[in-house]
């Protein structure tokens, strides 16, 4: 009998510490309630869109599916570089930093919501054929873009080497859609090129920023080192440079630097920020150096430039940057889905943001080619003109209308029709050709810098 009354006194006592946790709960949920958490009541209002568009709907809908596309529109309003990426696309993101893969050369974004090209990578068939910086991408092999996301359509226009594909672009100026018929190549085959203009002159080109492109890198140098003229100075061109690996970024800086700060990543609290040091064993210190940038010039190319800028290694020559200074991480998610989302914005040694603001050159020298076709290298497509795009700092909105005026090129150079196209070198597929870097105003500023430095020097001594 005292056992049954024991085993009863516990079954009441268990009932009645649930019934007062159950009241405790329920007493915190109205208190956030009332403090303005909201957080809960969403969750039950999108439920409830949810089971009503499943059950009432006109047509049968694809719940997963569904929701799908509701975590992606809530990623897609962050900013212009936060994504949800199912398994295809989460696959794609890895191909991008990784080996080489089939496909037609051309970095894209959304803008307005329509695909719009922010350059075509030199020397790949969208290159070769004449796709242009603004362009707007309406059909790939006949199907529109106007409901397809990003991944969808880079997806849908690589494959394997030697298929072919076609898009159909809208171009400002022309009346009707023109279609490019492309034959896929491998993208890309090599990430620096690099040529003696003069004798103790060099020229590279960092094409992107992968896996091993600092290590290409040195091997040029040290190529160029080898010749019976030392080397008396270097131009660096990171124009319609894309960006890519952070790693690599800070490696290439590191390269030229023997010492101080080569970028800074600030997010939210103390956690988040860090700064990368140059702190290289091995470096190239002993010559002068010009880096060529324009509003292609994106990312890790921004990092190396505003790098070099603000610790006095290399004069900056251009046009302003493209302006991607945040930083993105990738999670991985269940069943191969990931999320790609910004975490920091990028701040060049001097603790100027890169975000939206871009790198601006010490010297302005607009490219030739850009006057021609593109009239003035304000009309491509920079990072304040994308939707939902970050600000320079933290709460903070980028003035769209800032003055851009200093971006006009010092010193009357007319318009020369006859000047050889630099974005016609077939640069990946073969050996840079040094008549057409001759002839690009850029490159001879920039060599005329150098070699007048030199002359000053040897004068002074």
């Amino acid at each position: 009998m005292a056992n049954h009354t024991n085993r009863f006194f516990k079954f009441f006592l268990t009932i009645c510490i649930a019934m007062l946790f159950w009241m405790a709960g329920l007493n915190f949920y109205r208190d956030n309630l009332a403090n303005g958490d909201e957080g809960y009541k969403n969750l039950k209002l999108f439920t409830d869109v949810i089971r009503l568009i499943e059950k009432n709907y006109v047509e049968t809908v694809d719940k997963e599916e569904l929701i799908q596309k509701a975590i992606q529109g809530m990623v897609r309003s962050l900013d212009p570089h936060s994504s949800f990426l199912p398994p295809k696309a989460f696959e794609e993101l890895q191909v991008d930093t990784h080996g080489e893969f089939g496909g037609i050369g051309i970095v894209i974004t959304m803008k307005d919501g329509i695909l719009t090209v922010v350059s075509p990578i030199e020397g790949t068939p969208a290159y070769q054929a004449g796709i242009q910086a603004m362009d707007r991408i309406i059909k790939v092999d006949g199907e529109p873009t106007q409901d397809m996301e990003l991944w969808e359509a880079v997806s849908k226009m690589r494959g394997e080497e030697g298929t072919r594909v076609t898009i159909t672009i809208l171009r400002e100026g022309e009346s009707e859609p023109i279609d490019f018929p492309l034959v896929r190549d491998t993208i890309p085959i090599e990430s620096v090129k690099a040529i003696m203009i003069e004798p103790g002159f060099g020229y590279i080109w960092l094409t992107n920023f992968r896996d091993n492109t600092t290590d290409d890198l040195i091997a040029a140098l040290e190529d160029f080192k080898s010749n019976k003229t030392p080397l008396k100075g270097l131009i660096l061109d990171l124009r319609d440079n894309p960006g890519g690996l952070l790693n690599q970024a800070v490696s290439v800086s590191d390269l030229f630097l023997d010492s101080g700060d080569i970028v800074s990543i600030k997010g939210r609290g103390e956690a988040s920020i860090k700064t990368y040091n140059a702190n290289s064993n091995v470096s190239y210190t002993s010559f002068p150096m010009v880096v060529l940038i324009n509003g292609g010039s994106a990312s890790a190319s921004e990092i190396v430039a505003g790098a070099l800028q603000d610790n006095k290694r290399a004069l900056i020559l251009g046009t302003v940057s493209f302006g991607k200074g945040s930083v993105q991480t990738v999670e991985s998610l269940r069943d191969g889905y990931g999320l790609k989302y910004t975490i920091a914005r990028y701040y060049t040694p001097m603790g100027k943001s890169i975000q939206a603001e871009g790198i601006h050159p010490d010297i302005v020298v607009l490219h030739r080619y850009l006057d021609q076709k593109l009239k003035t290298d304000k009309k491509r497509i920079k990072e304040k003109d994308l939707k939902n795009h970050l600000g320079a700092e933290p709460n903070n909105f980028f003035n769209n209308d800032k003055d851009n005026e200093s971006e006009k090129e010092s010193g009357n150079h007319k318009k020369r029709p006859d000047t050889p196209d630099i974005r016609n070198l077939e640069t990946r597929h073969g050996p840079l050709k040094l008549e057409q870097l001759k002839a690009d105003n850029q490159v001879m500023r920039a060599l005329d810098m150098l070699i007048g430095y030199d002359i000053f020097k040897t004068v002074q001594n």
